[in-house]
């Protein structure tokens, strides 16, 4: 079985999210769905099948958590960094534009890109991977391939 990596704060937030989704979600959701049963006719009662949905959710993102915990591997982010790798914060100039935009290289579980969050295994997050400041580096995105130089690792 293969590992993924994943920051002490990103699996912290995963189990955390699984404990809400078991402890909190799922038995309010019951509750509904024992509520809408009372209501009477089933095939046209709205609440019912709402709730239904939502527990379909509940469980499919349950069983996603447990998965995916059991995959992960925590790495230590501590630094200093000299090259990007994982848990580095990377500050990249585009180029052409001029523009500057920083990530945090995570694991999969953690990416989020519009909050600064890149995957090691996005084609960003690879591009970056071993790279020194001052390094240029070349990415195909969907809006053509763009031309990056690395401003600044921490």
């Amino acid at each position: 079985m293969e590992t993924v990596p994943i920051t002490r704060e990103g699996y912290d937030n995963l189990k955390k999210e699984l404990g809400k989704l078991l402890n909190v979600d799922r038995p309010a959701n019951i509750k509904a769905i024992e509520e809408a049963r009372a209501h009477g006719d089933l095939s046209e009662n709205a609440e019912y099948h709402a709730a239904k949905e939502r527990q379909a959710f509940i469980e499919g993102r349950v069983q996603e958590l447990q998965v995916g915990l059991g995959e992960c591997e925590i790495i230590d982010i501590a630094g200093p960094y000299e090259k990007a790798v994982f848990g580095a914060t990377v500050t990249l100039e585009n180029i052409e534009t001029g523009e500057e935009r920083t990530y945090t290289l995570v694991g999969p579980y953690e990416s989020d890109p519009e909050n600064g969050k890149i995957s090691v295994s996005a084609p960003l997050g690879k591009a970056l991977i071993g790279r020194e400041e001052g390094d240029d580096v070349k990415v195909k995105t969907p809006k053509g391939v763009q031309e990056l130089e690395i401003t600044e690792i921490s």
